[in-house]
C-alpha cells in the first residue's frame, strides 16, 4: 500500500510539473477576490480587518473548487480509475493519496500565500495564527469533502456546476466554523468549540470520506 501510494503521489506531482502554469491558477484566483473586496469595501482599514476572516475563507474555499471537477476526472478520461479498479490495494487508499495530492498542490499553496492576503485585508497580526490553524484544518476537510462529489459526478459530462452546487452547501459548514473562529477571537470569546468541531469533522472525513467516494466511483464506473 505504502509503494503504491508513493507511485501515485510521484505520478501526480510530475504531472503538476508539467502543467505548473496550473498550479497558480487557485491562488492567483484567491488574489482577484481579496483585491476586488478590498476594492469594493473601499479601503477602510476597520471595515476590511472586520470581514477580513470571512473574505480570506471565501477566497481559499472558491479557489479550491476550480480544480475539483479534475479531481478524478482525469484519471476517468484516460482509463486510469479501471486500473484502480483491479489493482491490488483498495480502492479508499489511491483515493485517500489523491486527495493528499490535491491538497498538497491546491491548498497548500494558498496557505503560503494567505499571510499576504492578511496584510491586504487589513487583518489584525494577533489574529493571524488562528486563522492559519483553521485554515490548516479546514482545507483538507475541504479536499475531503470534494472527493466524494468528485466521485459522484465523475461520469457525467461537462459537470463543473452541477459539481459546485452539490460541493458548496457541504462547504457552508466548513466556512461557518472556519471564520467564525477567528471572528470570535477577534471579540475576546473562545474559539476552540469551533476548532475542535473542525477537527472532528477532518477526522470523520479522512475515515469516511475516502470509503464514500470509492463506493461512488464503483457505482459510477459500473454504469458506464
Amino acid at each position: 500500500m505504502i509503494a503504491a501510494g508513493y507511485a501515485l503521489l510521484v505520478r501526480d506531482l510530475r504531472l503538476l510539473w508539467r502543467r505548473r502554469g496550473d498550479a497558480f491558477q487557485p491562488a492567483l484566483f484567491a488574489v482577484l477576490v481579496v483585491v476586488l473586496f478590498a476594492l469594493g469595501l473601499g479601503g477602510e482599514a476597520e471595515l476590511l480587518a472586520r470581514v477580513a476572516p470571512a473574505v480570506l475563507w471565501l477566497a481559499v474555499l472558491l479557489s479550491g473548487m476550480l480544480s475539483l471537477d479534475t479531481l478524478l476526472r482525469g484519471d476517468a478520461e484516460d482509463g486510469s480509475l479501471d486500473q484502480w479498479l483491479l489493482a491490488p490495494v483498495p480502492l479508499s487508499w489511491l483515493i485517500a493519496v489523491r486527495v493528499f495530492s490535491h491538497w498538497l498542490t491546491t491548498a497548500l499553496p494558498l496557505l503560503i500565500a494567505v499571510p499576504l492576503l492578511a496584510e491586504l485585508m487589513q487583518l489584525p497580526r494577533a489574529q493571524l495564527p488562528l486563522l492559519m490553524m483553521s485554515l490548516l484544518i479546514g482545507t483538507p476537510l475541504l479536499s475531503l469533502i470534494g472527493a466524494v462529489v468528485a466521485a459522484l459526478t465523475v461520469g457525467m459530462r461537462r459537470a463543473g456546476i452541477l459539481l459546485a452546487l452539490l460541493a458548496l452547501p457541504l462547504y457552508v459548514p466548513v466556512l461557518v466554523f472556519g471564520a467564525g473562529a477567528v471572528a470570535a477571537d477577534a471579540q475576546g470569546l473562545d474559539a476552540s468549540g469551533a476548532l475542535l468541531m473542525m477537527g472532528a469533522g477532518l477526522v470523520a472525513g479522512a475515515v469516511l470520506a475516502p470509503l464514500t467516494a470509492a463506493a461512488a466511483l464503483r457505482i459510477a464506473l459500473s454504469g458506464e
